[in-house]
């Protein structure tokens, strides 16, 4: 009677075991089968396996015709003249640095831009100057009028942000250089000088300082480079 009782009692405990393992069998499944892997498209690789990306060289000795060059492709792209979009913009305002709605303060030595609205220190974000043989020069005066909100090179393809190019968001200064977004391969530079005398900033904050420059015009926006 004894051996039975202990026949009964393995065979319960047994059965428990199984109907558990069976039961967390199932539990697992359903979760698997609520996780959808993700598509390759939407994978994205950290900035750092992206692959760098060089831009415009504002050093060309023909950077006049490289630009309106660029200006017909933008106009094909677009549809837009990048002059156009500041057409309306109050071209009779007379301030310097400070005194000006913007101003756009780049320290080469920290590699950081500082920018004020109304005086007022608003934000400040990483960049990247020219590096040793683009040598970004000290500048002091109001955005050019050029301006692009999306750029893509044929020139000098390579890297995109978004369908908006290599060189997003893009503020021109004077002839070949101005402050632009840099593609995701770059990120991982800002805070050192890495391009090739353009001022290169996180997307985002290009696309800032942009619509801060549409918004208040050039006659109302001040950049200063210094060392």
């Amino acid at each position: 009677m004894k051996n039975i009782l202990k026949k009964l009692i393995l065979i319960t405990a047994l059965s428990a075991a199984f109907i558990g393992c069976a039961k967390s069998a199932n539990s697992e499944k359903k979760l698997a089968e609520q996780v959808v892997a993700p598509t390759a498209e939407q994978v994205v690789a950290p900035a750092a396996e992206q692959t760098e990306v060089g831009e415009l060289n504002p050093f060309d000795p023909n950077i006049d015709a490289v630009l309106q060059s660029m200006d017909q492709q933008y106009y094909e792209q677009t549809g837009e003249y990048p002059f156009e979009s500041l057409a309306q913009a109050n071209i009779f305002a007379d301030c310097k640095r400070m005194d000006c709605k913007v101003f756009a303060l780049v320290k080469k030595s920290e590699q950081t831009l500082y920018l004020y609205i109304n005086q007022q220190l608003t934000t400040t974000w990483l960049v990247s100057t020219g590096d040793a043989g683009h040598e970004t020069p000290l500048l002091d005066v109001h955005p050019d009028g050029r301006i692009y909100s999306k750029y893509s090179s044929t020139k000098f393809p390579g890297g995109d942000f978004n369908g908006l190019g290599n060189m997003p968001y893009a503020v021109f200064l004077y002839n070949g250089f101005a402050i632009h977004g840099t593609p995701q391969g770059n990120w991982k530079n800002l805070g050192k000088k890495a391009s090739h005398g353009c001022v290169r900033s996180h997307p985002d904050n290009a696309m800032y300082f942009n619509s801060l420059v549409r918004e208040y015009g050039v006659s109302n926006v001040w950049v200063q480079i210094t060392n």
